[in-house]
């Protein structure tokens, strides 16, 4: 469920109309409902209920601050990838330890700055990241928690470009060498072994594959204990997928995934984490546009929007989904036809949908896209020097502006000049 619906024939977000949005702060923009993405997070809280647990927010899914705040003020932990992701998670007013540190390629740079401003712990991906982790942390006199990232090679059945639990992924570590991997770990200054984490993909749509994966995790965690570490957490990571409402695609319920965690590791003992990102924030925003044009091609017609693949790059990466409806609702008998849907980029993979089946749309229309809280804006560019959209976060029959479009005057004061140029028009010297 989210809090998208038409009112009196036109689209709200919350109790706020859609084109009051669109008149205050342009197009395209994205809009986030406070509401959708709470009941979302109090999902997985209800469903982990009785089991102590912490559901670490995937700042990568949607990582504006003023959404991180608003997750971290309803006691969401954070799953961060990056010391720019540490930096929002920490400004958004998350204290460290609700922080967990993942990441293939940690630097060491990055490694310092969490150990000196706080993290719960670092999932460690490979033998040179712990090896490195430990030298940073003795250095500075620190203990780094840790919990080593196995990759169990479940296949997750999801889009290639998102499985990350197959061995032939890069990511974590085989869970056939986990053991000698903890024994290390155990031997090094500065590492703490706290934990077991796992992660297998991204919008899974069935339960099966995280069974697989959380009972090869659960009998890790017996050899493990038998070993002599003290195995106090399991990061299960993330991945339920969201529903697209016109696919076939029926994800499990958050109660459901919560069942699968019971099933399979709840007898441990251990602290449950969970690092849901796109599910909770997926259909907890849309993406707002206006309608250019309407061309009429050779046997198919174009709906040209003002929004474009730097706004919105999943149709064009993932070959992915995204509902597109006008933002006010069309006459019950309204014709529908097939229409291609498009940017204005100089790309021929600017493209949001073909042939999809819309109502007639003339120049200055507004259709929103919907499930584009996630990986929407994080992913955005400013290819074709085109500005980032801005994003609105709504609060009942209130919004703000929590991130404003930067002006063409912002992005070209970001370049700089350099002196030499057009002083000597001779070709430059050749260097010996």
């Amino acid at each position: 469920m989210d809090h998208f619906l038409y009112r009196d024939g036109v689209l709200h977000a919350e109790d706020v109309p859609l084109p009051e949005i669109a008149a205050a702060a342009g197009t395209p923009t994205y809009v986030y409902s406070a509401a959708t993405l709470a009941r979302h997070l109090g999902l997985f809280a209800e469903a982990l209920a009785g089991l102590p647990h912490l559901v670490c927010y995937s700042v990568k899914a949607n990582s504006n601050l003023a959404v991180l705040a608003h997750m971290a003020a309803l006691g969401a932990g954070m799953d961060v990838v990056s010391g720019g992701e540490w930096r929002r998670a920490r400004a958004a007013g998350v204290p460290g330890e609700r922080i967990v540190f993942s990441g293939v390629g940690k630097t060491r740079e990055e490694m310092a700055l969490a150990l000196e401003g706080g993290v719960r712990q670092f999932n460690v991906e490979s033998e040179p990241e712990l090896r490195a982790l430990s030298e940073v942390a003795a250095a500075m006199g620190r203990t780094a928690p840790v919990a080593v990232r196995v990759n169990p090679d479940v296949d997750a059945r999801t889009h290639a470009k998102i499985a990350t639990g197959k061995s032939e992924n890069k990511f974590g570590i085989p869970i056939a060498r986990a053991r000698e991997v903890y024994a290390e770990a155990a031997a090094l200054p500065g590492i703490a072994v706290v934990g077991i984490d796992v992660h297998i993909g991204s919008q899974l749509t069935e339960l099966a594959p995280f069974e697989a994966a959380f009972a090869k995790v659960a009998e890790l965690a017996h050899a493990l204990r038998a070993d002599g570490h003290d195995i106090a957490r399991l990061d299960l990571g993330g991945g339920l997928g969201i529903p697209y409402a016109s696919t076939n695609d029926a994800p499990p319920l958050p109660f459901d995934y919560g069942g699968v965690i019971r099933r399979t590791v709840g007898a441990l003992g251990c602290e449950i984490q969970i690092e849901p990102g796109r599910v909770i924030a997926g259909n907890a925003g849309i993406l707002l546009a206006r309608v250019i044009y309407l061309k009429r091609g050779e046997g198919r017609d174009f709906l040209i929007l003002d929004a474009a693949m730097n706004d919105l790059v999943r149709p064009t990466l993932y070959d992915a989904w995204h509902d597109i409806v006008p933002v006010r609702a069309p006459e019950p008998d309204a014709p529908v036809a097939p229409v291609d849907v498009v940017g204005p980029v100089c790309e021929t993979g600017d493209t949001f949908a073909r042939g999809r089946m819309l109502p007639p749309l003339a120049a200055g229309d507004l259709v929103a896209f919907r499930s584009a809280g996630a990986y929407g804006a994080t992913m955005a560019s400013e290819y074709n020097t085109r500005p980032l959209a801005a994003e609105v976060l709504v609060h009942d029959d209130h919004f703000d502006v929590v991130r404003a479009r930067p002006s063409y005057e912002d992005i070209l004061a970001r370049d700089t000049i350099p002196a030499w140029i057009g002083r000597d028009p001779s070709p430059p010297a050749r260097r010996r």
